[in-house]
């Protein structure tokens, strides 16, 4: 039985990919930061109490981080999907850059995903699959950046990137892939009312890609189309 954990879950997509991987009859390892106050999530665990399995989760809390890596000890997990993540702060335009925002955006979209791996790279070796894949966006690619602004957002997204294609290079020689997606522009609480697609649709097609990835095309930022994005 294939399983996999996702970070970020009591909301969203990270919310929907629990629903979608359940429905598949995927064991599915879910951290949030309040699970007890996730409505939804809480149903989940009621219709699927033998596949799903919940844990309280701040990304950027030591502790926790390392009691989630003593419980899932030894494992085996096909896919660590590094969902959990900020916008940070809304107005970064030039000349309005607050440092403890950026700081705290930093601790959760970048060094976490990182910190995350590092623990749990053993338990990807043992599953089937073996990827690692980190939640980004387009706005961290360069090439992709004519508007400017968003300076919290697009650097740590842009940080994120880097270390995972490091990652894909140090991680080759034990056939684990890691790879970075952009969801797309998503009607959720962070892409706002106006977004291309609803979570549904991301989620479907993100599976998708996760699907097809293999150790050739680690190190990859795809697109939401499954195209890849230029950094």
């Amino acid at each position: 039985m294939p399983s996999v954990l996702i970070t970020g879950t009591n909301r969203g997509i990270g919310l929907e990919l629990v629903r979608q991987y359940l429905t598949e009859g995927w064991q599915v390892y879910a951290t949030a930061r309040d699970p007890e106050n996730s409505t939804e999530l809480q149903q989940l665990l009621t219709d699927h109490p033998n596949l799903l399995h919940i844990y309280p989760l701040d990304v950027t809390d030591n502790e926790q981080r390392l009691s989630l890596a003593e419980h899932l000890k030894g494992i085996p997990l096909d896919i660590l999907i590094n969902n959990a993540g900020v916008y940070g702060q809304y107005d970064a335009y030039f000349g309005n850059t607050d440092e403890d925002m950026w700081l705290d955006a930093f601790r959760i979209n970048t060094i976490a995903p990182m910190k995350l791996m590092e623990l749990l790279v053993n338990n990807i070796a043992l599953g089937d699959m073996k990827i690692i894949a980190s939640m980004s966006s387009k706005m961290g690619s360069m090439d992709d950046n004519g508007s400017g602004g968003s300076y919290v957002y697009r650097s740590t997204k842009a940080a994120l990137n880097a270390i995972m294609v490091s990652a894909a290079r140090d991680l080759k020689s034990s056939g684990i892939s890691s790879i970075i997606l952009h969801p797309g522009w998503v009607r959720t609480d962070m892409g706002g009312p106006n977004g291309e697609i609803n979570t549904k649709e991301s989620a479907e097609r993100l599976r998708a890609i996760l699907a097809s990835v293999s150790i050739e095309n680690s190190g990859n930022f795809y697109d939401i189309d499954g195209s890849i994005i230029p950094w």
